[in-house]
């Protein structure tokens, strides 16, 4: 009876959330966040629930699994040459600074993998608001696909890493994730063929008039089955989330709706619940110190700065001036995956609660003050185009 009084207790939050995001225009994931540290700090909430946190793990590798469903393998393959040698150099560049800071400034190595992450959430925020029609959109979408593929791997990695640290046990972990990527690719070829030669089985795994959800079930025993399968080959439980969103988005196109359907199952319950267990780990008394501020702020400015110059030297003949710090600004709001990154470090003890607050508070007012910016540049580009015209 306690749980399903402190699930009560959360399911208010969750409502909450949107009303206030759209009364604030504050990202609502960030709206989540700070309802999960007001919740504990007022003591509404005991952050201190195994369920929750068991939960709120769930909600993640949701996320992870949403992630996954919007890569478009198609479009990832018939990539142009020319920009794919941009995208190249524009991820080369921006790895090469990383861990340039990271030299410099003699940084724990979990920066090498926080500073260049590239997340799609607030890239389909944008695309939401904006629309596909912008170049600097179109290309911002493209990036974030194959960022988010070098993200998740970074992440299994890093994840990897933080826990068995360096030595036979890491490296047999790298040899198991090589194998199961290989292990999955040819998957992915076989079922392309089967599903080639008798096209008729995805309407028999899911049927075009289904009254019986049975998409969904299909969809979340996948999700389930890979996530147990790499946990018990001992890799990181995000790989498998990713890899059944990948599959059922790109062998399952026929249902149209699922997308959408899933995307509700998500952001309507689960991966709010993740958020909001990220500010049940914040302290209100601790987050907004001055030093706190000050190393979050260091941290938004070496994103930022990098993904500028990676993204002049890279697209700037492409996208123009204006459009290329568009793009660059678009690029520097990885949300999830750095609150994603931060969770993993703390967990595994890689970084102190100094840096984890930094951590959070940097993705949170990247989420906020870059929209804002973003907002501004297109309102003021618009009128300068209108008094032209």
């Amino acid at each position: 009876m306690q749980n399903l009084a402190f699930l009560s207790q959360l399911a208010f939050l969750i409502v909450l959330a949107p009303i206030f995001s759209r009364i604030t225009k504050i990202p609502i994931a960030v709206v989540e966040v700070l309802l999960g540290t007001i919740a504990v700090w007022i003591g509404y909430l005991d952050n201190d629930n195994d369920i929750f946190k068991t939960i709120a793990k769930i909600g993640f590798f949701y996320l992870m699994f949403l992630a996954g469903l919007e890569i478009d393998l198609r479009k990832f393959i018939h990539f142009k040459d020319k920009l794919f040698k941009n995208v190249l150099l524009y991820f080369g560049i921006l790895y090469s600074l990383s861990f340039f800071i990271f030299i410099i400034f003699d940084l724990n190595p979990v920066y090498i993998v926080a500073i260049p992450i590239v997340s799609l959430g607030m890239i389909m925020a944008l695309i939401n608001e904006h629309g596909k029609q912008h170049k600097w959109l179109e290309l911002a979408l493209t990036i974030g696909v194959i960022g988010e593929l070098i993200s998740i791997t970074a992440l299994v990695i890093f994840d990897a890493l933080m826990v068995n640290g360096w030595g036979m046990a890491f490296y047999k972990s790298m040899a198991t994730l090589i194998f199961i990527l290989a292990l999955t690719y040819y998957f992915f070829k076989f079922v392309g063929i089967a599903l080639w030669w008798f096209p008729e089985l995805r309407k028999i795994i899911m049927p075009e008039n289904d009254n019986m959800g049975q998409d969904v079930r299909v969809s979340m025993a996948l999700f389930f089955v890979l996530i147990a399968a790499m946990q018990y080959h001992g890799v990181d439980m995000v790989l498998g989330a990713f890899v059944s969103g990948v599959f059922i988005g790109n062998f399952f196109k026929h249902k149209t709706e699922l997308p959408e359907t899933l995307n509700a199952v998500g952001f309507g319950f689960l991966v709010p619940l993740f958020f909001v267990y990220v500010g049940t780990t914040l302290d209100m008394d601790v987050i907004f110190r001055l030093e706190i501020i000050k190393h979050a702020l260091l941290i938004i400015i070496a994103m930022v700065s990098i993904r500028m110059i990676s993204s002049f030297v890279s697209y700037y003949k492409y996208l123009g001036f204006r459009d290329t710090i568009l793009f660059a600004f678009g690029d520097s709001m990885p949300l999830t995956f750095l609150v994603a990154i931060a969770t993993i470090a703390i967990n595994t003890h890689a970084i102190s609660m100094y840096d984890y607050y930094a951590f959070v508070l940097a993705a949170m007012t990247e989420g906020i003050g870059i929209m804002i910016i973003i907002k501004l540049i297109m309102h003021f580009s618009r009128n300068k185009q209108e008094l032209i015209s």
